[in-house]
């Protein structure tokens, strides 16, 4: 009997710890995670993952279930993703998709001999997840008999309303929810961050006076007052966010754009999305991105099935990886021959032999002005249909 409940309980260590690691290993564009939603990555899961491990496998080898204090986190980061305009069905579909995410993946683990730990380990975590969702209705329950819940409506309707370009001026004389006559538009969109990270960025610009926040498919939008109309916007947004380009990336970018006047938002907010998803598939090393810093790569990016079509060209060097780790090096070395050679450790002429052995077999001639411009847009192209270009 001992030995039977110290297998047991070596079972259920041996998946704690490897349930814990897989949260640690995290990484969104890596199999299996990239089976994940996305918006369980905008919802900053991985924190709240953490939590829930802890408390689940606590509860199934003690048998006590978590306390409203200890599942308190769990809760309010469920009623502030409501409150930034994530439905409840998705929060509560995610909590599904992770759950199961989990279990399959645990379950691998398990030797025929441990199967029978299979029908207690189901039926404990179906009765955490019931008690964890039955405390997260009660707070919404709770939660929208509060005033500032009408509140929060109003606000994403205005925003949908001005994003979609509809006229807002049904809400215009409400007091409560103040309508600014311009708006820097800025898009959040996701790398890798440190978890914890996006909850924080959301609330300072929540904070922000008379900003309105939207969430869309790929992440959210906030649309900021636009400060004085000779002030840089882009500077004061990031100071406010106290976001510096300095030290290690956080991870996230967010693309920005003016709307001087309500009928400029939707363009506005479709040239924004553009430039966030480009900083985020190519990494570019500043947080806040505007079109003006990155035209090149912003027109391949808006430029259709056309980037398809350039992204191609590069085909014929798929198999071919030391052609193009050369052609890369040409690129970033500013088209230096001498610069290429040092950088990749072999000879000029070896420089030169390989470019005209990528001009043989792309039809492109990296010496020639147009050959190489066509490439460097067929690099750009390729980057951004690698990292799923979501605009």
């Amino acid at each position: 009997m001992g030995t039977d409940i110290a297998a047991r309980a070596a079972v259920f260590e041996r998946l704690r710890q490897r349930a814990t690691a897989l949260v640690g290993e995290f990484s969104a564009d890596a199999p299996p995670y990239d089976a994940i939603p996305h918006s369980m990555l905008d919802a900053d899961f991985v924190v709240s993952a953490k939590l829930n491990i802890a408390l689940f496998f606590r509860y199934l080898v003690e048998g006590f279930e978590p306390t409203s204090e200890d599942t308190q986190p769990l809760v309010d980061r469920v009623v502030n993703l409501v409150h930034d305009g994530m439905p409840l069905t998705e929060s509560l579909t995610n909590y599904r998709v992770g759950s199961g995410f989990f279990w399959s993946e645990l379950m691998r683990l398990l030797d025929p001999g441990e199967y029978p730990v299979i029908p207690e380990l189901g039926l404990r975590l179906t009765e955490y997840l019931s008690l964890i969702m039955s405390r997260i209705a009660n707070a919404l329950v709770e939660d929208a008999r509060q005033p500032r819940w009408d509140l929060l409506e109003r606000q994403r309707e205005i925003a949908d309303a001005l994003l979609t370009g509809r006229d807002p001026s049904g809400w215009a004389h409400d007091p409560e929810v103040p309508i600014a006559d311009a708006f820097l538009i800025a898009v959040v969109r996701l790398g890798e961050p440190t978890p914890g990270t996006l909850t924080g960025l959301r609330s300072r610009i929540a904070d922000l006076p008379g900003t309105l926040l939207h969430r869309d498919s790929g992440g959210w939008t906030a649309l900021v007052p636009m400060p004085e109309p000779d002030g840089d916007p882009v500077g004061a947004l990031a100071a406010r966010l106290a976001i510096r380009d300095t030290g290690p990336h956080p991870q996230f970018w967010i693309g920005v754009a003016p709307a001087p006047t309500h009928t400029d938002v939707p363009a506005a907010y479709a040239e924004a999305r553009a430039v966030a998803e480009v900083a985020r598939c190519l990494h570019q090393p500043a947080v806040v991105c505007r079109q003006q810093d990155m035209m090149f790569e912003y027109a391949i990016a808006t430029a259709g099935p056309a980037r398809r079509t350039l992204a191609a060209l590069l085909a014929p060097l798929d198999d071919q990886p030391v052609l193009a780790q050369t052609l890369d090096a040409f690129i970033d070395n500013q088209f230096n021959h001498n610069a290429v050679a040092r950088a990749l450790f072999i000879h000029r002429n070896t420089v030169t032999y390989r470019l005209a052995r990528i001009s043989e077999m792309t039809g492109y001639d990296p010496l020639h002005p147009t050959g190489i411009s066509t490439l460097m847009a067929a690099r750009t192209a390729r980057r951004l249909e690698s990292k799923s270009l979501r605009l």
